[in-house]
């Protein structure tokens, strides 16, 4: 299984911690924030990892190199400008496998890797989407779902029934590629809405919470995940 990590976002809501920096090497307890994702990867079974990079993100490859020292397999796409985080993947494609998940530079997900991507091979679709009954706690809740599919997604927009967040881990067929426009600023958000409009957007409930250091409250939070976990 391959796992491709969308890192190439500025990071604004970090204020100075990301000012020279990007958001996957900000330390908690010693360890850039990378290094945790990469440890969870692997004890998930993942060792093929592409990682999409923008800003500052030659700090991530002289850190981390080809990833042999973390017991992973790293191969790296940069961005020249901002692509958005299906346009990354756009520019990556000649890294990807024919199926592969995706990640956020600042999510630490509690998922069975093995087990969805084998619940994602039993359906005929192009894309899933992890997501989690969150009711707006960690963050505004922005999908709908009904039976197994995605039907609703947004980030601006809110309805009543809108009680699920995107978890942070998704599973794309490479074919996906074909709807992203070249050389484009293009986000998953708008990849979310056109595989809707298709049909081609499986939904997997996950149960146990998520953790991101996209805020300075996430970050807070995750340091003290960490801390309890020591």
């Amino acid at each position: 299984m391959q796992t491709v990590i969308l890192a190439g976002g500025l990071a604004t809501r970090l204020g100075d911690l990301t000012r020279d920096k990007p958001k996957s090497m900000v330390e908690i307890q010693g360890k850039p924030f990378m290094q945790y994702q990469l440890d969870l990867l692997r004890k998930g079974g993942i060792e093929n990892i592409a990682l999409c990079l923008g800003h500052a993100g030659e700090q991530i490859h002289r850190r981390f190199g080809n990833g042999s020292k973390y017991g992973v397999n790293i191969k790296y796409s940069f961005e020249d400008g901002q692509l958005g985080t299906a346009g990354a993947l756009k520019n990556a494609k000649t890294l990807l496998d024919d199926t592969f998940f995706t990640m956020y530079g600042d999510s630490y997900l509690f998922l069975g890797f093995s087990q969805v991507m084998s619940y994602f091979k039993s359906q005929n679709k192009l894309a899933l989407m992890t997501v989690y009954k969150n009711n707006d706690h960690y963050d505004r809740s922005n999908t709908v779902i009904k039976g197994n599919l995605v039907k609703e997604y947004s980030k601006t927009e809110k309805t009543e029934d809108m009680v699920y967040i995107e978890y942070g881990a998704n599973i794309f067929r490479k074919e996906v590629l074909t709807l992203i426009p070249d050389s484009k600023y293009y986000s998953l958000g708008e990849l979310f809405t056109r595989l809707i409009e298709l049909g081609e957007l499986l939904a997997y409930e996950v149960t146990e919470r998520f953790y991101e250091i996209g805020s300075l409250q996430g970050l807070r939070d995750f340091e003290e995940y960490i801390k309890e976990m020591e």
